[in-house]
């Protein structure tokens, strides 16, 4: 393996791309009309165009990424998240092609792809799953059978699913019909499948993931856990490790069932088991969810907590180098909190937001993380997904931690566009979060507390926004993009993005 196509955008081709160079291979970036440009494609060894801007035209194109590679003789492909990481028929064609998945084998994806196989699977391992019924009668009314049977309250879920698509809470008979109907509907559209099934609806309960990593010599690990429960309609917002749900008699029974799932799917590479926690203490009991066969997003959540390169083990397991670490050899250390930064305004819904970023200066430190996909100058499309950044902190303890991530987003400024930051401040300085009490459900339920008014900035911070696009604008209108430059103090006035550094 010598030269690897990756097949992503923004932070994560950014992260492939560092790890690659620091293995010694080159790298190919690919784009989109819109992405010309952008920083991915400047950091990669080469850059290939393949398409428009609309995803289903260029980034969700298997010919065409497939073209990319052979063009530029690329021998493997690392599909990043998201896009076509989870796409049986990539993993595939990318086999098929010659080229080496940076991932699972299509398999184990196709496997863990059908939520009804999946939990089959486990349930055959021994492994224990959220109860439920996999109807054989897939009409509407066989669904409503069996949630009658399972009881209400019960969630109806697409058997081809993830990120909430296809699923519907269903607190009684009377409504089933219809929203069983929708779920189907929009199990359908966003996956090509409408198939679904049903589970008892677990109230209160924790989200809890286990990083494991597998290779083809035989050898499976788990890299500890990440609670996960920080979510808003079933899509994650903040993660963190340890989770402070779990007693360490749990957590060891978590990981030896994460392992175990990761054996009977015969999976290589990395991927996360994906748990239910329902009660607390050494009483609390666990329950398969589903498998992620990809890197995920809140990845740098375990690199801290154990100093290890996932992307770095994840290419040398690719090219078929045993796990570079034993179980015995893992270790934790301290507390990591992840805070997903995205373009959106807290106060309208959490409205995706879109725009040039005029000031974007991220903070740094001791145990300051940030990875990202954009720069000061970068245009927030409505195309993609619109996170920003990930801001990753890692101290001694979890208060420690805390403190550390509030005080690194105080001191990271973007204007252009509306964030969430200040919605995640308050979210790490609510006492549900603090105390570790945070189920799946407590933003849906408490998002208007948690997300700010809308409020227009102060002075001092519009005066920067009018700087920053006097600035932007001379940019532009000679051709270029980029930083755009701090201002003169004016008769030794403090610089206007001094103070903005910690307006909230």
């Amino acid at each position: 393996m010598q030269r690897v196509l990756v097949a992503n955008r923004g932070e994560i081709a950014l992260r492939v791309i560092r790890a690659c160079r620091e293995r010694g291979l080159e790298s190919v970036a690919v784009f989109s009309e819109l992405d010309a440009g952008a920083p991915h494609t400047r950091a990669a060894d080469r850059a290939v165009a393949i398409g428009p801007a609309p995803a289903a035209e260029s980034y969700l194109r298997i010919d065409r990424i497939l073209d990319a590679a052979r063009a530029c003789a690329a021998d493997a492909v690392h599909p990043g998240y998201g896009f076509l990481s989870e796409n049986t028929a990539f993993a595939s064609a990318c086999e098929r092609a010659g080229l080496t998945f940076i991932g699972p084998p299509a398999s184990a994806i196709a496997l863990m792809g059908s939520k009804i196989a999946a939990r089959e699977l486990m349930q055959r391992a021994g492994i224990p799953v959220v109860p439920g019924e996999t109807p054989a009668r897939q009409d509407d009314p066989g669904i409503v059978a069996a949630l009658r049977k399972v009881g209400f309250p019960a969630l109806v879920k697409a058997a081809a699913g993830g990120g909430g698509k296809g699923m519907r809470r269903i607190a009684g008979e009377r409504e089933a019909p219809e929203l069983v109907a929708a779920a189907r509907r929009e199990a359908a559209a966003a996956f090509g499948d409408g198939t679904l099934y049903v589970e008892r609806l677990i109230e209160r309960a924790r989200h809890v993931e286990i990083q494991v990593f597998a290779d083809a010599h035989g050898h499976a690990v788990h890299l500890f856990e990440r609670e996960c429960s920080a979510q808003r309609r079933h899509q994650k917002i903040l993660e963190e490790s340890p989770s402070p749900a779990l007693t360490d008699r749990v957590r060891q029974a978590m990981g030896a069932a994460a392992v175990a799932a990761a054996k009977a799917a015969q999976y290589r590479n990395a991927g996360t088991v994906e748990f239910l926690v329902e009660g607390e203490g050494d009483s609390a009991r666990f329950y398969f969810l589903e498998m992620n066969t990809r890197l995920q997003v809140e990845h740098p959540v375990t690199e801290a907590i154990t100093g290890r390169d996932l992307v770095q083990a994840q290419l040398a397991v690719a090219a078929g180098e045993p796990l570079p670490w034993a179980q015995a050899d893992l270790e934790r250390r301290g507390h990591a909190i992840e805070c997903r930064l995205y373009a959106e305004d807290p106060s309208q819904e959490f409205l995706p937001q879109a725009g040039r970023l005029l000031v974007y200066r991220e903070p740094s430190g001791p145990g300051i993380r940030v990875d990202s996909g954009v720069v000061e100058g970068s245009e927030v499309p409505v195309q993609y997904d619109p996170l920003l950044a990930k801001l990753i902190v890692h101290a001694e303890t979890r208060n420690a931690a805390i403190a550390r991530a509030i005080a690194a987003l105080h001191e990271f400024p973007i204007l252009g566009v509306r964030t969430n930051i200040p919605f995640l401040l308050r979210l790490l300085a609510d006492d549900e979060f603090r105390s570790g009490r945070l189920h799946t459900r407590s933003i849906d339920e408490r998002w208007r507390d948690l997300a700010p008014a809308r409020t227009d900035p102060p002075p001092f911070v519009r005066a920067a926004l009018a700087r920053a696009a006097e600035v932007g604008q001379s940019h532009l209108s000679r051709g270029i993009s980029g930083t755009v430059p701090l201002p003169e103090p004016v008769n030794g006035a403090l610089d206007p993005w001094q103070r903005v550094r910690g307006w909230r």
